[in-house]
């Protein structure tokens, strides 16, 4: 069977895809590389996320090769099997969206035009957008509906425009913690506002509201109030009986006519069987790195670089998220017992952000230049994750007695509050995707080397950022604050690898995100991104891909 479209993978960047073509009657097939877990099986086990590669591939079958800086400038590489760090995020149906902990920033206008608005920084590559932040606020305002976000909307100093007064889904509940960082940030003139997530407060089309379990990151909703692409969207695809999903499916080329056509996905099936799937038109959206993968494998004599390739650009200027992490302790000795109750409530959200430096206009710091988020978070729930961090002392073991009384102590004895730094990683050279010369996957594919170089800039506007956190911990008395920012990368943040943009010679995508070279080739995750903004990616990706879907919908008319 020929199938209208055609997509690989089923994330955030597919979901819409998926969901907007099949209600538009058009015969959607899904090639997801990963198992198809369904609500019922996203269990609260600590171990899942922590010890077992459950929602990721066994590094034993698939790995990367990471190429990072030493001390000394230089860079060195080293596979994850090697390592044991494993790079994977979520490989399921619904992808990582499964797993995100749902911060649901916009980005802002300014995001859309970071060179022209800011200059050239040296040694870094920006690049504007050639869309505006007006063409995305309609698909924005559609996220927010469909896939469904909480919250209120509260004017603050980088506010962006909306189309909406409000979010869909009231606020979720929140810890006694939120009203002091509201008391204290008063006190220092400093602007904070309610979070939005993309987790529902209220019963939606089959999916159930939040109950509060603090399992987000990592792990899969068990109740399906968090908007992934599978409870979302491709639940209700399915409905409509034009969409086909084939799970454990891995895509390894994607084969043309010679006349800068797609005609066949060709893929191993769940025995490891050669497979190939016909359509009009292909969505490649398999998360950033992966997606730059499969197109760099899909060489022929048309692209003998790679499929869409033929500028180079494949693989090229991928972003993670700059930034970094802070903390500090309440203890509870130091509150009345009414407070002490409240702070422990378990569960509860703190959901408060500042974007008062998204803009940073300060001497101090040096020219006008772009900032970012501090997002307000509570320590993740999972207990084996919090013991494991109290096993050494000073880079010494510890074990026994000692070790238990340390653990009965953090449990019970005090509280720690988090804070997330979000800035821009300004793209670079040094920070792209290629395939490895020697280590292949379980199918005798070449795997991804992924550089990791960050450019220092990044970390100048993140210290300037998690100094003005500490201030606001240190106000309201907490204990041991410290932040660590540093260009280390988180494998759940990437874009990149295929930025779009109006020259063929500079990018790999038309503004439409269907690839220069080949006539029905989309790329619809975060791979299109030239730059990624001061916040994390999914509500764009979301939103972008409705906005892609809109397009193809005319197209096949």
């Amino acid at each position: 069977m020929k199938y209208d479209i055609c997509v690989v993978g089923s994330g955030a960047g597919a979901g819409p895809i998926i969901y907007e073509l099949s209600k538009a009657g058009h015969k959607v097939i899904v090639l997801e590389k990963g198992p198809w877990f369904k609500t019922e099986d996203f269990a609260k086990d600590e171990m899942v996320a922590t010890r077992k590669s459950v929602y990721t591939p066994d590094l034993k079958d698939e790995q990367h090769v990471l190429v990072q800086k030493k001390d000394n400038g230089k860079y060195y590489s080293q596979s994850t099997y090697s390592s044991g760090k494993d790079f994977w995020n979520g490989n399921a149906v619904g992808g990582s969206s499964n797993f995100m902990s749902a911060y649901f920033h916009r980005l802002k206008p300014v995001d859309f035009r970071l060179l022209s608005e800011y200059g050239p920084i040296e040694g870094a590559n920006q690049a504007d957008w050639p869309i505006s932040y007006d063409d995305m606020e309609p698909y924005y305002a559609k996220v927010e509906e469909v896939v469904g976000v909480s919250g209120v909307v509260k004017n603050h100093k980088h506010l962006e425009p909306r189309s909406t007064a409000d979010f869909p889904y009231p606020p979720l509940s929140e810890n006694i913690f939120s009203r002091w960082l509201d008391e204290g940030a008063e006190k220092l003139n400093f602007e904070i506002f309610p979070s939005p997530r993309g987790i529902i407060s209220q019963p939606k089309e089959g999916r159930n509201a939040c109950y509060y379990s603090n399992f987000c990151g990592s792990y899969g909703c068990s109740s399906g109030a968090k908007g992934s692409a599978r409870a979302a969207l491709i639940n209700q695809a399915l409905e409509t009986g034009n969409c086909t999903i084939i799970p454990n499916a891995k895509v390894y080329h994607l084969e043309t006519d010679g006349n800068g056509t797609v005609v066949k996905a060709n893929y191993y099936d769940h025995s490891g069987a050669k497979q190939s799937i016909e359509a009009g038109t292909f969505v490649v959206a398999a998360q950033a790195v992966e997606t730059s993968r499969l197109l760099l494998m899909s060489k022929n004599p048309e692209f003998p670089n790679g499929l869409g390739n033929n500028s180079g650009q494949v693989g090229k200027n991928i972003v993670f998220s700059g930034g970094g992490v802070g903390a500090g302790q309440i203890y509870f000795d130091d509150l009345t017992e009414e407070e002490a109750q409240r702070l422990k409530q378990p569960g509860v959200f703190i959901n408060r952000a500042s974007q008062q430096w998204y803009e940073i206009d300060d001497p101090a710091f040096g020219p006008r230049m772009k900032g970012g988020t501090i997002d307000f978070v509570t320590e993740h729930a999972n207990g084996v994750t919090k013991a494991v961090k109290l096993k050494k002392s000073h880079g010494n073991l510890i074990y026994g007695s000692e070790l238990k009384s340390r653990i009965h102590d953090y449990f019970t004895k005090q509280r720690k509050l988090k804070f997330e730094i979000f800035v821009d990683w300004l793209p670079n050279d040094n920070c792209c995707v290629e395939l490895d010369p020697e280590i292949t996957d379980k199918w005798g594919d070449p795997v991804a080397k992924v550089w990791l170089g960050h450019h220092e800039h990044d970390l100048k506007v993140g210290k300037y950022l998690a100094e003005k956190a500490e201030a606001l911990f240190k106000q309201l008395g907490m204990k041991n604050v410290n932040s660590s920012i540093s260009g280390a990368v988180s494998s759940n943040l990437q874009a990149g690898g295929c930025r779009f943009g109006n020259d063929p010679k500079t990018s790999v995508l038309d503004k439409n995100c269907k690839s220069h070279e080949v006539n029905n080739l989309y790329v619809t995750d975060g791979s299109f991104m030239p730059t990624g903004g001061s916040v994390t990616y999914t509500f764009t990706i979301y939103a972008n891909s409705f906005r892609v879907a809109d397009h193809l919908k005319e197209r096949l008319k």
